[in-house]
């Protein structure tokens, strides 16, 4: 297979180079992720600007490239400028945070994942849930076994594969895999007003996540019980159960 990674937490973090680990023998392996950190710009693109590229080596494991854009961009650069072959399977983490509820939306790694699913191209999206003490091991084994069964049956097209796997101490404590339904959990704002050095007001965000009631087929009651979440994904957004209302509003110029 050839496979491309990608993560939105940038070339240098450490989830990037888990994922290299976990797949750098199963086919050719190329890693073009952003330069830095671009967390929650979902399936944003630049226009404004331009894009920068510069060649990437760590420490020995891979040599990658770093992008000045969003994972989109990583994503569209890698296939129309970048590659000299075309992926098989993009892979986007491992994101440090869950990637569950509403924040599928938000989320950067989707985003990189989705863009390869509007190319035609099988797109899965990795996140651990933790920001603190990860343990990338059970990441590692699950994604390594996914990828093999991709490689033997595919993914339905037009569908990206959401993953969210515990950060547990021991592997041993994951319970299971379940494929689940994205939930509507959602991040709580808070913002906090502060003032700079030139008196200008500026707010900085934080929150918390919103916990909302769900079944086990949820995303969230899934990762909360321990077990790793495959939720398939996809990306019309026509409402097509609610046409008949709308068409009801008889509608005129």
């Amino acid at each position: 297979m050839n496979i491309l990674l990608v993560n939105d937490d940038g070339i240098a973090a450490p989830g990037i180079a888990a994922l290299y680990e976990a797949v750098r023998d199963l086919g050719n392996v190329d890693v073009i992720a952003p330069e830095g950190e671009r967390s929650a710009v979902s399936h944003s693109i630049t226009l404004d600007k331009p894009i920068s590229v510069r060649k990437y080596i760590r420490d020995g494991l891979f040599e990658g490239i770093a992008v000045g854009g969003s994972p989109a961009d990583c994503v569209k650069l890698a296939l129309n400028e970048l590659l000299d072959r075309r992926p098989d399977l993009v892979l986007s983490g491992i994101n440090l945070g869950c990637n569950s509820g509403l924040n599928v939306i938000y989320s950067g790694t989707v985003g990189a994942a989705a863009e390869a699913v509007f190319n035609g191209i099988p797109g899965v999206a990795v996140s651990l849930t933790t920001y603190q003490d990860p343990n990338w091991e059970p990441a590692k084994i699950f994604i390594r076994k996914l990828v093999q069964r991709i490689a033997e049956r595919s993914i339905p097209e037009g569908v990206l594969l959401n993953v969210n796997v515990p950060n547990v101490t021991d592997g041993a404590e994951i319970a299971g895999v379940r494929i689940t339904e994205q939930g509507m959990a959602q991040w709580q704002e808070a913002f906090q007003k502060r003032t700079d050095p030139k008196g200008r007001t500026y707010y900085w965000m934080s929150g918390s996540k919103k916990e909302m009631p769900g079944n086990e087929t949820i995303d969230d009651t899934a990762i909360k019980n321990n077990y790793i979440s495959v939720t398939p994904v996809q990306f019309n957004l026509t409402a097509y159960a609610e046409m008949k209302e709308i068409h009801a509003l008889e509608l005129e110029y």
